[in-house]
């Protein structure tokens, strides 16, 4: 049987490239020099420790270098237990996959026993270090850089990420010491958000089709908070998984970094080409879930329904079927979502969700001749004509695919105004009904004769 297979270097859909870990103490600001690199803010910035948890990986661009980076969380050395111990294995797995690591220190609270501890560690490894003296956004911070000489690692590099100061010569560093970008030629790449509500079993759904601990899993609700892109291949085919921070209601989000996560997350969707939507099968279909399946359907993106945790119930034909009557009569909006049954835990019918997936994104790329298409409308409008409005009637034109990844469909109509909505979901189900589009949602247009 096929199995999911992690990439060496996972960013999403960049391969070839050198990679470089960013590891340090809490709070001494790796993620602002993550963003930094990245031109915008993907990771979370706050100041408080312990903000980034997961591996967060993106494409940098320093100058003319080019190259993969990740972002980890703050490391304690010596932790053996709870959230220190997790981050702390997930920083070790972004040193083994770096071709050379980062170390940030703090230029202004100078050096502290975990520094020592740290410094202790990349001593250790076989692949480069540069040590960079975070915060030195002034004279006096960047000539107390220098006492960072006693870590043993080199010349200390003095920057302030916040203020874009050094990073030229923090470049000039990197190109000594990265490898050259091997040229690839570009692929389709299908992008699949995990999304649902906190605590049904995301991240360890992720983990398990990667057969590696590639985000934290803890029973606490909450523990993923960005938006995290790992690429694996599957069957031949290149995919990525987005794990995302467990969505609540907008007016349920609590203020600061679960808001920040909720942003996150529906930007993950925005970039995404489908969602898989994670149900605790115990719990059935919450009105929250209701809402991130909304979402979904609003972006039009495709749709998968994974009712996770499906160990723990009884796994009949007729089980499977009465939990699909209960979620299709709940999720009417988007009738054309597949159910996938799983579980994380025991690896159930994982590769069957992937294959799903994969059916998914082929569909979202399906194109229907335009002869065949109007053939389709042209009978479901003698079929069922659409209403009028006192002696005015709406007559459809003409109608076209525009786009796929949506399937986008433009009908060109006597007057646009005239269109009901109920009649705008008739025309929906008739392309259904001949062409399919199971999984994703498609996007139908309307336009005025002569008009936009």
């Amino acid at each position: 049987m096929a199995r999911a297979k992690a990439r060496p270097s996972p960013a999403a859909g960049i391969t070839g490239k050198p990679v470089v870990a960013i590891v340090g103490r809490a709070n001494v600001g790796k993620s602002t020099l993550f963003n930094r690199f990245l031109g915008g803010r993907p990771a979370i910035v706050a100041d408080m420790p312990g903000t980034t948890r997961d591996r967060l990986y993106g494409e940098a661009q320093l100058g003319r270098l080019s190259f993969v980076v990740i972002d980890t969380g703050g490391l304690e050395p010596a932790a053996e237990e709870g959230y220190p111990a997790l981050i702390r294995r997930q920083v070790q797995m972004a040193i083994e996959e770096a071709d050379v690591t980062l170390f940030l220190v703090d230029s202004v609270s100078g050096i502290t026993p975990i520094d020592q501890e740290i410094a202790q560690l990349l001593r250790r490894t076989d692949k480069p270090v540069l040590l960079v003296a975070n915060k030195a956004d002034n004279d006096s911070r960047r000539e107390a850089a220098a006492e960072f000489y006693e870590l043993a690692l080199g010349e200390p590099i003095p920057l302030s990420a916040y203020h874009v100061i050094g990073l030229g010569d923090l470049r000039e560093r990197l190109e000594e010491l990265l490898p050259p970008a091997e040229p690839e030629a570009a692929v389709d790449v299908l992008r699949l958000a995990i999304v649902g509500r906190p605590n049904v079993g995301k991240s360890a759904l992720v983990n398990t089709i990667l057969g590696q601990e590639r985000v934290l899993v803890s029973p606490e609700p909450g523990t993923t908070r960005d938006a995290v892109d790992t690429p694996f291949e599957y069957q031949g085919k290149r995919l990525v998984l987005i794990d995302t921070a467990g969505i609540r209601r907008r007016g349920r989000v609590q203020r600061g970094i679960e808001k920040y996560s909720v942003m996150r997350a529906e930007e993950a969707l925005a970039r995404a080409d489908a969602g898989l939507l994670v149900l605790d099968s115990q719990e059935g279909l919450a009105a929250q879930d209701l809402h991130i399946a909304g979402y979904v359907a609003d972006a039009y993106k495709g749709l998968i329904v994974v009712a996770n945790k499906w160990d723990l119930l009884d796994d009949s034909h007729e089980d499977r079927e009465r939990f699909a009557r209960r979620v299709l009569a709940r999720l009417r909006f988007a009738p054309w979502a597949p159910l996938a049954f799983v579980s994380a835990k025991t690896g159930l019918n994982i590769e069957g969700l992937l294959d799903l997936a994969l059916e998914v994104g082929e569909t979202r790329l399906q194109r229907v001749p335009t002869s065949e298409l109007n053939t389709a409308v042209q009978r479901a409008v003698a079929k069922h004509g659409p209403p009028s409005k006192g002696r005015r009637a709406l007559r459809i034109l003409y109608v076209t695919q525009a786009e796929v990844n949506p399937p986008t469909f433009v009908f060109f109509v006597s007057d646009a105004s005239l269109l009901h909505f109920s009649y705008h979901r008739y025309l929906e189900s008739a392309i259904r009904k001949v062409f399919g589009f199971e999984g994703t949602a498609i996007r139908l247009t309307f336009r005025s004769r002569g008009g936009d």
